[in-house]
């Protein structure tokens, strides 16, 4: 029986003046290649998993922050796609809920970019969201 908080599925962001959207985290297709191969690259053991938290800072209030981990807290929450391990504590999911994780690549450079609907505003960069 699979572990329904290893989904990689989420129904689409709600519209503003919606209800809250599923507390849920997704990466797109391109996200889970590049943490795959950076998995690799790196020479990371298979209990790699890419974490996703949020802290207060930023030029927008508060800030995303990605790092390579191979243990799991109690209060993480692990999503999965393609082989790839997403984790995100109980605090920042709450922040999180309904985002994706993309990877993008411009001719500016190439990033992991949260598309994320709690978001009212976000620096030019991206790195940085208030609420």
């Amino acid at each position: 029986m699979s572990d329904p908080a290893l989904s990689s599925a989420a129904p689409p962001a709600a519209p503003p003046g919606s209800p809250p959207v599923a507390r849920a985290v997704t990466l797109s297709q391109n996200a889970a290649r590049r943490i795959a191969a950076l998995i690799e690259q790196e020479g990371g053991t298979a209990g790699m998993m890419l974490r996703l938290s949020v802290s207060g800072g930023g030029c927008s209030g508060f800030q995303y922050g990605f790092s390579f981990d191979d243990t799991r807290n109690d209060d993480d929450h692990v999503f999965a796609r393609d082989g790839v391990t997403l984790v995100v504590d109980e605090v920042s999911l709450d922040l999180l809920a309904g985002s994706e994780v993309d990877f993008v690549e411009e001719l500016v450079g190439a990033s992991f970019q949260v598309r994320n609907p709690n978001a009212t505003s976000s620096c030019g960069c991206g790195s940085s969201f208030s609420m």
